[in-house]
């Protein structure tokens, strides 16, 4: 078996620590609600580590809570829009990005490996979520995080026939890091739902049917706040 790098493990690790979570609960449900009471009970209140106000939309934070169902009922929302750190990953040219350069529009986060069949396997409505919803207002950012043969995931998004999606990528794994310590990220797929201010709507850990009704719905929402 050939030798994982350690980042590669640290991703293995929060995934298999996750799944261990869900096994002791017994139940997705029971999951989802216990880390979201723990999750958002640490990081609220005065902490701001994105070191910017958010906020507090109650018209948009009911709207985005009300549509968190179906297909993306896993998606944990905050009571008010939270600070989020100031995550930074590359173009597929190599410039550097940060949340801050998509000030404007609504974002929808999503950190992907190869090696992770469910973000493989979630990809294409990804792609589908930003050329049914994409433009000024949203755009899907799809972050690949793996840190061995950087080329391997654009064969993969070129084999599945992604074609909305801007490739972005940060191969030392720094995003997940940053999200980790923030209480965001417990293992692969990572997705964060972001205002146009840059703060968080919402989180989920695991895969969604980004293209379905329920999920272009919470999008609309998301942007608009109704």
């Amino acid at each position: 078996m050939p030798t994982q790098d350690p980042d590669l493990n640290e991703l293995k690790a929060a995934e298999a620590d996750y799944h261990r979570r869900r096994r002791m609960m017994g139940g997705a449900l029971i999951l989802v609600l216990t880390l979201g009471a723990v999750i958002y009970a640490f990081t609220s209140g005065e902490r701001n580590v994105g070191q910017q106000a958010c906020a507090a939309d109650d018209q948009r934070m009911a709207a985005v809570s009300s549509r968190a169902t179906g297909e993306v009922a896993a998606l944990l929302v905050p009571k008010a829009p939270q600070p989020l750190p100031p995550l930074a990953f590359k173009t597929a040219d190599g410039r550097d990005v940060t949340l801050a350069d998509f000030k404007g529009r609504a974002i929808l986060l999503n950190l992907w490996a190869t090696w992770c069949a469910p973000c493989r396997k979630e990809m294409p409505a990804l792609d589908r979520l930003q050329g049914t919803l994409g433009g000024d207002r949203f755009e899907v950012v799809a972050v690949n995080v793996d840190t061995r043969n950087p080329e391997k995931a654009r064969d993969f998004l070129e084999e599945v026939g992604v074609t909305e999606l801007t490739f972005y990528a940060d191969n030392s794994m720094q995003i997940f890091r940053d999200l980790k310590s923030y209480g965001r990220a417990f293992g692969m797929p990572t997705t964060v739902l972001i205002d146009e201010t840059g703060c968080e709507l919402g989180t989920m850990a695991g895969p969604a049917e980004w293209d379905s009704r329920e999920a272009l719905e919470l999008i609309r929402a998301a942007v608009t706040g109704n």
